[in-house]
């Protein structure tokens, strides 16, 4: 049995639709943020010693990391199915995206909420006008220009067909999803990017996805 160790408003939920993309039974072991630090339990390092998810275990093999998940599971149960067949160009795409999500994307929105929480952090009064300073430039000089690039870059790249690696949905859909719904939900990707969103609609359309949600329960990037 395959078992998905999911935190709360986080990436394992994309792993959650997967399987359920996939039509795989599974369990699901919970863990909750710390309400104050937002950060996962410890309890999450018995599983793994990074204490991160998503993790899961499917017997004796113990794996992290989303992108790595995402490719384990569709090698090894998806008998061709949610990735394009080997030695095309579709499946050079999907492996790209598959790195891209986390290797590119994420980077500069989870500086964003680092910057963001720190503004509004309490901090001595004397402090806070420097500690926004510091933060306000570090958003407009380097930051938010380069969400803006790689969202530009995103649109371009949905201009060239209707999901990330070609004219099938595919596990690149799946893993590009997080940093997307990130993006919407905190660094302005909005309707001046209407493939993108498009995008979005349509994932979220998914009846896989859907079901995935009611079973992973809150999941705070929907708004």
């Amino acid at each position: 049995m395959i078992t998905v160790h999911h935190l709360n408003n986080s990436r394992s939920q994309r792993i959650l639709w997967l399987l359920e993309e996939l039509g795989l039974p599974y369990e699901i072991w919970r863990y909750q943020r710390d309400p104050k630090t937002m950060l996962a339990p410890a309890s999450l390092c018995e599983v793994h010693p990074l204490g991160k998810s998503p993790v899961v275990t499917d017997g004796t093999l113990t794996l992290a990391e989303s992108g790595a998940i995402v490719e384990y599971l569709v090698n090894q149960y998806g008998g061709g199915r949610l990735a394009p067949a080997p030695g095309t160009p579709e499946r050079l795409r999907y492996t790209y995206w598959l790195h891209y999500a986390e290797g590119s994307a994420m980077p500069p929105l989870l500086l964003k909420l680092v910057f963001d929480t720190i503004e509004k952090s309490p901090m001595p009064f004397f402090v806070k006008p420097i500690a926004r300073a510091i933060s306000g430039k570090a958003k407009s000089a380097f930051i938010v220009p380069q969400i803006k690039q790689h969202l530009d870059y995103l649109e371009g790249e949905l201009g060239k067909s209707p999901w990330f690696a070609g004219s099938e949905f595919s596990g690149a859909d799946i893993q590009m999803s997080f940093p997307l719904e990130a993006a919407a939900a905190r660094a302005g990707l909005d309707r001046s990017r209407p493939r993108l969103m498009d995008f979005l609609a349509r994932i979220h359309a998914r009846p896989a996805y859907q079901r995935a949600l009611e079973k992973g329960g809150e999941y705070a990037l929907l708004g």
